[in-house]
């Protein structure tokens, strides 16, 4: 298995990034506040318009470490990355069955699948941590029907009704997540999912969140191979990286909803962590995106076992492991595509 390295987060908008042989270096006031080896590194991810110089750039590149630019909300707005990697027969591969009507549904089917077995998981695990609270009838019926949207799913024969089944279980999952927050209640209020932007303080850690999820997602992809913009249960867009985002639906429940949670639940963010815009949009703060980049940072560094795999690696080898296990697939090497499934 791949050697987990690190992802650099730079969230402070006073920043900018140079080079210096083979160090990347991170100014502020023309003053160096941090260096690190590229070769420890696997990303690097700016918040804030941060500046890079060329030479940071060309040295990303030419090691193989992806640059992205985001907004301080979380929103792609650029990236740098080195040449196309991999075995040019296993993207002409992806490319053929992403045109071809049966395989597509089946592979949407199993990154379907994998998301509601997953969101079904987290509220069955409130259940049995929490079983006495407020809200346990409610969550054990949304668990129940997500059951019901999950054998509708392995029946339907469409991919826009799989699509249409996928969305009814999101509301219902999101229906009932306000009862998974236990403390400060008031602040975490949550009354449905919000995007672009952010409604309320749990949807700016979810949308937060995500977005690294699918920062990650489509370096993985690209390790192995695979093309993150030809994607099967998400359209084609130009710009936009289908596969990620088809790759990243199985893992939200277990790798950004229970962390958000924890983050909620154990008091370890608080009003003091948002800026509230007079659109009403909710942002964090650059000292609540810190608490929750660290938070990621612990959790990816966490062991699990995988359940294909059998043996024991880091949760953010997690992505890697099901984009291995993706391009396996789509080679023929294995039948048919196994999601990621929390216990």
């Amino acid at each position: 298995m791949r050697k987990l390295l690190n992802t650099l987060y730079v969230t402070s908008p006073e920043a900018h990034l140079g080079r210096e042989r083979e160090n990347v270096l991170i100014y502020i006031d023309d003053e160096v506040k941090f260096r690190m080896p590229i070769h420890n590194l696997e990303g690097i991810v700016t918040f804030g318009y941060t500046g890079a110089s060329p030479a940071l750039m060309h040295l990303c590149v030419s090691r193989g470490v992806a640059l992205s630019f985001m907004s301080p909300s979380g929103r792609l707005l650029a990236k740098v990355s080195s040449p196309v990697r991999g075995n040019v027969l296993l993207r002409k591969r992806q490319y053929d069955l992403s045109d071809d009507p049966i395989v597509t549904f089946e592979l949407a089917r199993s990154f379907v699948l994998g998301k509601l077995m997953n969101s079904r998981t987290v509220l069955r695990r409130f259940l049995r941590d929490h079983g006495s609270r407020e809200g346990n009838q409610e969550v054990d019926q949304a668990a129940r029907t997500i059951t019901g949207q999950i054998e509708k799913a392995m029946t339907v024969k469409s991919l826009d009704a799989l699509r249409g089944v996928e969305g009814e279980a999101a509301r219902t999952y999101y229906s009932v997540f306000n009862y998974l927050i236990l403390e400060a209640k008031d602040t975490f209020q949550f009354t449905g999912r919000s995007r672009r932007p952010p409604m309320d303080r749990t949807n700016a850690v979810l949308s937060f969140l995500y977005s690294l999820l699918a920062h990650d997602c489509e370096a993985a992809l690209e390790t192995v191979g695979l093309d993150p913009q030809v994607g099967f249960l998400h359209r084609i867009r130009p710009g936009r990286a289908s596969l990620a985002l088809d790759l990243m639906e199985e893992l939200r429940p277990y790798l950004v909803d229970r962390l958000t949670l924890s983050l909620i639940n154990t008091q370890q963010l608080d009003d003091t962590d948002f800026a509230a815009k007079e659109t009403g949009a909710v942002l964090m703060t650059d000292e609540g995106r810190k608490k929750v980049i660290n938070a990621w940072q612990t959790r990816k560094q966490q062991e699990v076992t995988h359940p294909y795999f059998e043996e024991r690696f880091e949760v953010g080898l997690i992505p890697y492991a099901q984009a291995m296990l993706l391009a396996r697939c789509i080679r023929g090497d294995i039948d048919g595509y196994p999601p990621f499934l929390m216990k």
